[in-house]
């Protein structure tokens, strides 16, 4: 026998072994697999997608505009046959030139340029190969065509017509070739260079993340392994100085000599965990407020379990809002604070705002707004989830449990960017058999926490369906709030890419406010970029106008842009009401002494029901 000869043996026995152990791990896989999916919960279907009526009317729409016009029908059809003829012969021809060089020995077709930008096609066998081209090609030729019947669709009004877009994108974006092995040719790529390890180690994130979940399928999107709470993330030194049932009290230690003497108590949403403020020390908020010399508390929600069913947000209101100021004011001896609200927490500011201004309580000298709805006339992209056959389901999700499980409001925010929180991150876990990345943000987005079922209803039905705040009033506590009622100086932060509370829907709620002293900004970015934006990175720019009297978009022309954080802004503006200075606060005091070290206990728990 020869040296190759043995070489091929040896090579071939390794393979045997690699290929038993493989197909013992898919085995055992498996088992998980279908463990898992026999465990599974199943949910109201109600949540996959629209009832039935809304495809039933838009295609008796499209149907009858067709019969009185069948002109239009045979001109997109026409034109939908040849190009699909012209991406069959174009692949053809790609193919017949390949062979011809390939007989005269010239190599490989120069790959065009990609027609249109497109990460998900940026393989150059999307480009090169015929079959991959074909396919491409016919695909976003087909997305072209369900898009165009779409808007073509009469007789719907503007919801129902925003509705059938959306699901429309949704069913185009889930049948891209590139989320299917047999048709991406990055994962088959992958799969050859590993020997089909790849595929293993895909099976093995589907399946953790499947039981990570109860079986529901939520793609992990940064490595957890990686995060700390306590360690490497929320690491801002502080103390937990008041706890019930609601919220834990974190105050921070100061970092310079003396303060300002209205203290900051800041209510992030309780939606996420309110660390995305303080990720890391380049980055966090909390930190920069603390070195620009104020005392600062901010509030931990719960994560709530079964047990929260029947809290509303008038428990928010009073056990966290409310509960919040008044310990604040004990532990600094003052009679006011200057509050802050983020997101749902901004809104509910200012459903607390409303309460105790018709209470006569001015313990709120200055009110700041990150990213907060009030007037919810314009669902925005929320609008195909805010109709009553999603709300209704999820009243049904809630059920007997009384709780809004995490997994609902992941999965919403998710889908409305899917290809880069959903497809993108599946594909690189379940096909190419990658490991998320270590990424902060990505891990706190992970983080999600339930919502208590009464609450949530109270949310959806009479803040985002009835509009209430801005219509006849919210009612809580047998008084109805009302957004006019918001007469405190105030300045409200909006994001200008912001696709869960757009800048303009933000502006209108903030025009019918009461207060004789507003000041409104549109930092660049989105939702959290546009928030988390330190000084130090000098990377997005705001815009300014004083005059809220103009409609959204003469604001905006009108309006002065500034290169570089707003933060600065803010605190030029906080400062002329947070008083004089006094000597820097220890974290509690005599009545409110420490709990424990900062980030505390109810940022750790995970969400499960």
């Amino acid at each position: 026998m020869t040296t190759t000869d043995k070489a091929i043996e040896a090579t071939s026995a390794e393979q045997i072994d690699r290929l038993k152990e493989n197909l013992e791990r898919v085995e055992q896989l498996s088992k998980r697999l279908v463990e898992v999916m026999a465990q599974k919960k199943p949910h109201n279907p109600g949540l996959d997608g629209p009832n039935q009526e809304l495809f039933a009317r838009a295609a008796s729409s499209y149907w009858a505009a067709m019969a009185q016009n069948p002109t239009k029908l045979l001109e997109q059809q026409v034109q939908y046959w040849g190009k699909s003829v012209l991406n069959f012969a174009e692949a053809q021809q790609m193919f017949a030139q390949a062979m011809a060089r390939q007989a005269e020995g010239e190599g490989e077709v120069p790959a065009p340029a990609p027609a249109a930008e497109d990460r998900r096609f940026a393989n150059p066998m999307w480009e090169k190969n015929p079959y991959f081209k074909f396919l491409r090609d016919q695909y976003l030729t087909n997305a072209a065509a369900i898009r165009t019947a779409v808007e073509e669709v009469e007789d719907l009004d503007r919801v129902d017509k925003q509705r059938l877009s959306y699901f429309a994108d949704q069913i185009i974006n889930m049948m891209a070739p590139t989320n299917f092995l047999a048709t991406n040719p990055d994962a088959l790529e992958k799969a050859l260079e590993t020997e089909g390890q790849s595929l293993i180690d895909g099976l093995e994130n589907l399946v953790a993340d499947l039981e990570a979940n109860d079986g529901e399928l939520i793609v992990r999107l940064a490595d957890e392994s990686a995060f700390e709470i306590g360690r490497n993330i929320a690491t801002s030194p502080g103390d937990v100085v008041f706890r019930n049932r609601m919220m834990e009290l974190i105050q921070y230690k100061p970092s310079t000599e003396t303060v300002h003497e209205i203290p900051i108590v800041l209510f992030p949403p309780w939606i996420n965990k309110f660390y995305i403020l303080d990720l890391k020390e380049q980055n966090s908020l909390i930190k920069w407020i603390t070195d620009q010399g104020y005392t600062l508390f901010v509030v931990s929600w719960v994560n709530p379990n079964h047990d929260y069913a029947a809290i509303g947000m008038e428990d928010y209101v009073e056990d966290g809002f409310l509960k919040a100021i008044e310990v604040v004011k004990e532990i600094c001896g003052t009679k006011q604070v200057n509050a802050v609200g983020y997101c749902i927490a901004g809104t509910t500011l200012c459903l607390t705002l409303s309460l105790m201004k018709q209470r006569g309580d001015k313990s709120v000298k200055s009110a700041t707004f990150f990213t907060a709805l009030t007037d919810f006339s314009d669902q925005g992209d929320f609008t195909p989830f805010l109709q009553n056959d999603f709300v209704d389901a999820i009243e049904a999700e809630i059920g007997e449990d009384g709780v809004m499980p995490h997994y609902i409001m992941a999965r919403t925010f998710s889908f409305l960017r899917a290809n880069d929180l959903v497809y993108g991150p599946a594909i690189r876990s379940y096909m190419m058999g990658e490991t998320p990345p270590a990424f902060d943000l990505l891990y706190w987005n992970g983080d999600g926490a339930n919502l208590p079922g009464k609450m949530a209803v109270q949310y959806l039905r009479g803040l985002c369906q009835g509009n209430e705040f801005v219509g006849e009033g919210f009612e809580l506590f047998g008084h109805k709030l009302h957004v006019r009622d918001v007469d405190v100086p105030l300045m409200a932060i909006t994001c200008e890419t912001d696709h869960i509370a757009r800048w303009k829907d933000c502006y209108r709620g903030v025009q019918q406010m009461g207060s004789r002293s507003k000041s409104f900004v549109v930092s660049q970015s989105g939702h959290i970029a546009g928030i988390v934006n330190p000084v130090s990175r000098n990377k997005y720019g705001h815009y300014t106008n004083d005059d809220l009297k103009l409609d959204a978009e003469a604001w905006m022309e009108g309006a002065e842009f500034t290169q570089g954080s707003w933060w600065p802004r803010w605190e030029e503006w906080l400062k002329k009401r947070a008083g004089k200075q006094v000597p820097a606060r220890a974290p509690g005091s005599k009545a409110y002494p420490s709990l424990e070290a900062a980030p505390g206990q109810y940022v750790r728990a995970k969400a499960k029901i």
